[in-house]
């Protein structure tokens, strides 16, 4: 079991369009009445909204953050705090000013407001990164974190398109690395997620749409809670590639995250192959399709963004010193990485090589829309619903698996085989659903019933619609080979009252494993015959007992279970068809109690309350039969719903 410590944010946090107008009430809630603002020269608007907002709160303003905190940097604007004796820190801007806020909290100790303009998240954060001398060095403490937060998504609709994708890649690059930190937790894993989710379905229409406030909005969410889980858990190798990139090269911070974080993804796919499906789910199929390390790449390609550092001013030379130096100090990771294998990585990272190979997927979310659009004339409701669904998740199968001429050659060939194959005794089809459980999830959802009544089963593909009709204490196997079984069948409604006048098939296979409808030199029906129960809705019959026996093999289906290493057994069984006077039909089956395969029924068609004991018995045998040697006995009650 996994143990963890979570501590959450104490931040407060602003959040609408707008919010703006509430930055100089915000600061008097800090005790605050000489502001420094701070800013970066690419945010004159938002610093212009700030200032306004502030008024005479306003006391100077420092307009030189730079990427990466340069420590010369922050002495210059301390220089300027100090000056004026501002008793409380404004920044407006990307991780720059956020930075250069945080520098100077931990220095002088005073309170500090951020307005995000970028999705960099780390203003959610008690992490501080200096650089200085060309190193990047990070550093943790209480004082680092901001007061208080205000997210204007106004503030984000002038970021420039090819800084907004790099920025919310970032952004997603904190709730991946959270997903496998080893401070990961359920609330940071919920994030992280729903993070992912946003980030994934907004950023590919940002382009297209980079007014649209929903967009925006979605996006901004989603660095709030990257950022609150970077702030949370540890981050692993790629953040500190990426400090080792910009701090060592002076690499733009956000372009950076962009092209690293897939293939990090990549490199540590194989140590948390069930974290990498939970993001291939958040991605959703646009994305997911294709891996989660491939489905990142691909969305930052689809955007635009970056996808090589050689793109980025790196050089080829370069590469081998940034490996040494992120190789250098231990950090937690899913896989140890060592100088020679971060240089790999690196060198994957410079030339933009796609992880897993192959082609970017397109994106065919044009196609779908126009066959689903193409079903909007469909009379009944019903059938339209269901086509539009098969299409949208038949082409979600063909783009997610990436699927070729050849397979899907292979895939219409083996359906047309299928069909061949059934006949009047035989249905293919119904033995396909069967073993792919299609057959048990359609009878789980359509006969779903209470806990008073007996679990329904599959109808499987060996019923013949009007069987030999006989009465109760008939012989169903008219003499075949077997132990003989007495079956002393009861039928009450959910309430435990009797159901007469129910028509109730049964069939099974003989003791070798095959139902009449495999043998043609049987001459008629045997181990198949209706009855219908008595006044106290009770019946009785002789038969015996069933053996476990192999779905046919001989044909498409039996192919595949071979292709995927399965076996075609079934557990030996009855099958039952109970249809009460004016209900509709009830199907189950009853699995012989010890019988082999019934942990692994090839159509996936047992129950645990409907495994019951075939009793042995020695003896004199009900209704006057002589039997020599052992018997068996089956007492079971049915109860099903009359409606």
């Amino acid at each position: 079991m996994k143990t963890f410590t979570y501590t959450g944010s104490p931040a407060r946090v602003v959040f609408g369009p707008g919010a703006v107008s509430g930055v100089a009430d915000e600061v008097r809630r800090l005790g605050g009445t000489r502001v420094l603002l701070l800013s970066g020269p690419a945010v004159g608007g938002a610093a212009l909204a700030v200032r306004g907002a502030l008024g005479p709160l306003l006391t100077a303003e420092f307009g030189g953050a730079a990427m990466h905190t340069p420590v010369e940097v922050t002495e210059e604007a301390q220089r300027v705090l100090d000056e004026h004796a501002a008793d409380c820190l404004v920044a407006v801007g990307g991780g720059s000013a956020t930075g250069l806020a945080k520098a100077l909290a931990v220095r002088t100790g005073l309170p500090q407001l951020v307005l995000p303009t970028t999705y960099a998240g780390s203003e959610m954060t008690a992490l501080l990164g200096e650089t200085s001398s060309g190193v990047k060095v990070t550093r943790t403490s209480p004082s680092i974190l901001p007061s208080t937060v205000i997210y204007d998504v106004d503030f984000t609709l002038s970021l420039p398109v090819g800084l907004s994708v790099c920025s919310a890649v970032n952004a997603l690059a904190h709730a991946v690395e959270a997903l496998y930190s080893a401070q990961a937790n359920p609330v940071t894993d919920g994030m992280a997620l729903e993070a992912i989710g946003r980030i994934a379905c907004a950023l590919p229409r940002i382009a297209a749409e980079p007014d649209n406030l929903g967009l925006r909005t979605d996006l901004l969410q989603a660095a709030w809670l990257a950022g609150m889980c970077l702030g949370t858990v540890g981050m692993g190798l790629h953040h500190k590639l990426c400090h080792a990139l910009g701090g060592t090269l002076g690499l733009p911070h956000a372009q950076t995250h962009a092209v690293i974080l897939p293939q990090v993804m990549a490199y540590n796919a194989g140590a948390v192959p069930e974290i990498m499906e939970r993001i291939v789910t958040a991605l959703g199929t646009s994305f997911g399709r294709a891996g989660a390390p491939a489905g990142v790449f691909d969305l930052v390609s689809r955007a635009g963004g970056p996808t090589s550092l050689r793109e980025l001013g790196m050089l080829q030379n370069d590469i081998a010193p940034v490996a040494r130096r992120a190789a250098a100090t231990p950090y937690p990771n899913p896989r140890e990485v060592t100088a020679d294998s971060a240089e790999e990585l690196l060198r994957r990272a410079w030339r933009g090589v796609r992880p897993s190979g192959g082609r970017q997927v397109p994106d065919l979310t044009w196609l779908t829309g126009q066959v689903v659009a193409s079903l909007a004339g469909t009379p009944d409701d019903r059938t339209r619903q269901l086509v539009t669904g098969l299409v949208r998740r038949l082409h979600s199968f063909v783009t997610e698996h990436e699927l070729t001429q050849a397979e899907w050659q292979a895939g219409i060939g083996f359906l047309t085989r299928t069909g061949q194959t059934c006949a009047a005794n035989r249905q293919e089809f119904v033995l396909l659903s069967d073993v792919l459980g299609v057959s048990s999830a359609v009878d789980a959802l359509a006969s779903s019933r209470t806990p008073e009544a007996t679990p329904s089963a599959v109808l499987g593909p060996f019923y013949l619609a009007d069987p030999p009709i006989m009465a109760s204490g008939a012989d169903v196997a008219t003499g075949l080979p077997g132990t003989p079984l007495w079956a002393d069948i009861r039928v009450e409604d959910e309430a435990g009252k009797p159901v007469p006048g129910a028509s109730v098939d049964v069939w099974q296979s003989n003791q070798d494993g095959f139902y009449d409808v495999q043998l043609p030199d049987l001459d008629g029906p045997v181990l198949r015959a209706r009855f219908t129960t008595d006044g106290q809705g009770c019946l009785a019959f002789w038969s015996i007992v069933p053996a476990e026996y192999p779905i046919p093999a001989d044909g498409p289906v039996g192919q595949l279970l071979a292709a995927t290493g399965r076996h075609p057994w079934r557990a030996p069984h009855l099958h039952f068809m109970i249809t009460p006077p004016g209900g509709r039909p009830f199907i189950t089956q009853l699995f012989v109690a010890g019988g082999r395969y019934l942990d692994s029924d090839a159509v996936f068609g047992v129950k645990q309350d409907l495994v019951v004991d075939f009793t042995r018995q020695r003896g004199p045998a009900p209704a006057g039969r002589a039997v020599d040697g052992e018997w068996c006995q089956l007492r079971f009650t049915f109860r099903i719903e009359k409606g």
